[in-house]
């Protein structure tokens, strides 16, 4: 267990998501995962911890999870990552990328274009990057040290919507099984929305994913 890592949730925008920052207590390097609303608290949570934010993973490009990633761009100076096939929601071409009648600056291009199986590193911490298509073409997840950060994927008994162009529930519902349910009962899941959960507790409890088996 990575002992060193610290997680700040901070609940942002109009929907309620959820954005973390991310630090090792030692070396003091940082990352912020779906900066989705609320700049100047992300900010202040930033500049609380002393972190470095050296990267910005964005898990899906809707706009609740993207709206602040000018501002923290800006200010920062952190490289971007997003999964290569949502890419294009950074520039307003994606599908529904400002459904949700969230206004926001639009940021610079993603630095990195990100592919299954892909590792973040943030110093001796290794993030790896799984491809969970469903809720939008390009979702992800982050996987580290029996903990799983899955933006829309996967929720507290619940899972992200799939009423939106380029969303599938068929899509989804695989992602979960195939690449979220192997792991571990004991993994903590870190969701884009909503309280933590683990894996065993979603197994056992989750109505969508219980019906599947």
């Amino acid at each position: 267990m990575d002992e060193n890592l610290i997680i700040k949730r901070l609940v942002v925008g109009s929907l309620s998501a959820n954005c973390y920052v991310i630090g090792n207590a030692d070396t003091r390097e940082g990352m912020v995962i779906d900066p989705g609303g609320n700049p100047e608290i992300i900010l202040e949570a930033i500049a609380d911890s002393g972190f470095n934010i050296q990267t910005v993973v964005l898990t899906h490009g809707h706009s609740d999870h993207i709206a602040a990633l000018f501002d923290i761009q800006d200010r920062t100076g952190a490289d971007v990552a997003i999964h290569i096939e949502d890419a294009d929601f950074l520039e307003g071409r994606g599908a529904y990328s400002s459904m949700f009648g969230i206004s926001y600056k639009t940021p610079e291009n993603p630095d990195r274009l990100l592919r299954e199986g892909d590792v973040i590193e943030m110093g001796k911490t290794r993030f790896v990057v799984v491809h969970t298509p469903g809720h939008t073409p390009g979702s992800i997840c982050l996987l580290t040290d029996k903990k799983v950060f899955t933006g829309d994927t996967l929720f507290y008994r619940g899972i992200g919507t799939t009423l939106m162009p380029g969303s599938s529930r068929r899509q989804l519902i695989n992602s979960i099984q195939t690449r979220l349910m192997v792991l571990p009962d004991d993994f903590r899941i870190y969701p884009g929305h909503g309280r933590e959960t683990t894996i065993g507790n979603e197994r056992m409890n989750n109505p969508y994913i219980r019906n599947q088996y």
